[in-house]
């Protein structure tokens, strides 16, 4: 096997539409496997996920790690003859990728453990579902609040200069501009109204964030009191017992997710359900619950307590929390514009 680990980011979704067309397609390879997935906690992927899939199935799994945006240019540029079986990628990019007909929908009766997971988690359009999932909410300093802050407590002069906001380009920052939208506009469509009110409340804005060991650092240093994030990042430093907590919104509550994605033209596409099947069993998601706090989407598998005691009753069922999976279509149709609105008008 051969291992490539570089950085993750499930972030930027700023890149060129142009394609290229390749030779083509080579013919099936029923014994490899080339998985393109993220750089963030490669090892442990590759021996408490990968490793077993090669002992319960025979085929040799080859991991291809980097962040979101150059694997999907990858995968664009070798569309006409890929070099990945499956692209583990985050929702954002998955859309975006399925938009510019990269990827192939799933044979339901090939991967028959998506009958077992939450209905957020399966796509609409009949791709590939979600393997796991985050939530869009609050981070925030216990020792500085007596509860929860909402997400109007960023626009409180009194905390000026003590909070962080996503960047647009990160994985919160398209969610939390639909809740500010929702808060303020006329519901999470009205952006105009969100950018305005991001823009006016910049002076409050100690930091715009694009990475969470920045944001965390941030909050456990107590140069930051609050910010709106992911209930991932909280889990560490939860179990480490840092006075940092986790809240869901109070308006605009939403889910964000990686999928594992069947690349069309795949050289495996045989086992490629396989592994996408193997993910969404429920063993498989403990195992990364387990492992890397990944939330399972199967409704059938364990949730561990270092979760719930961050994220409480929504790990088990988020849509009953009130969380739904935010607009991605209006997301990659607005990216450019709404990557070049933020910069000018909210963080530049």
């Amino acid at each position: 096997m051969r291992r490539l680990a570089t950085t993750t980011a499930a972030t930027l979704l700023v890149l060129p539409l142009a394609g290229c067309a390749g030779s083509a397609a080579g013919e099936q390879n029923p014994k490899k496997l080339t998985v393109s997935t993220f750089g963030f906690g490669a090892d442990l992927f590759e021996k408490n996920i990968v490793k077993p899939f090669e002992k319960e199935t025979g085929i040799d799994v080859e991991v291809d790690s980097g962040d979101n945006a150059e694997r999907l240019t990858k995968l664009r540029i070798n569309r006409g003859n890929p070099t990945v079986d499956v692209a583990m990628l985050s929702d954002l990019f998955a859309q975006r990728g399925q938009e510019q007909g990269l990827f192939d929908k799933i044979d339901p009766s090939a991967v028959p453990n998506v009958k077992s997971i939450h209905d957020f988690a399966k796509n609409q359009d009949g791709y590939a579902p979600a393997y796991t999932y985050q939530l869009l909410g609050m981070l925030y300093r216990t020792d500085k609040f007596d509860k929860a802050p909402g997400i109007k407590d960023l626009w409180n002069a009194e905390h000026k200069g003590r909070i962080a906001v996503p960047d647009i380009s990160t994985s919160a920052g398209v969610p939390f501009l639909y809740a500010t939208a929702a808060t303020y506009g006329s519901g999470p469509e009205d952006t105009d109204t969100a950018f305005k009110k991001l823009a006016a409340n910049s002076p409050n804005v100690l930091k715009y964030f694009s990475r969470s060991t920045e944001l965390v650092s941030l909050l456990d240093r107590g140069e930051v009191e609050m910010a709106p994030a992911l209930d991932l990042f909280a889990i560490d430093p939860v179990e480490a017992g840092k006075p940092i907590a986790w809240a869901p919104l109070d308006k605009g509550r939403y889910v964000v997710s990686n999928t594992a994605q069947l690349v069309k033209g795949a050289h495996n596409k045989e086992g490629a359900e396989r592994f996408i099947n193997y993910l969404l069993s429920a063993k498989v998601q403990e195992k990364a619950a387990a492992t890397f706090h990944d939330k399972p989407v199967n409704e059938d598998a364990r949730i561990p307590a270092e979760i719930t005691k961050v994220v409480g009753d929504a790990a088990t069922d988020p849509a009953a929390a009130g969380f739904t999976v935010p607009d991605l279509k209006l997301a990659v149709k607005n990216n450019d514009e709404w990557v070049d609105r933020f910069q000018r008008e909210v963080s530049g």
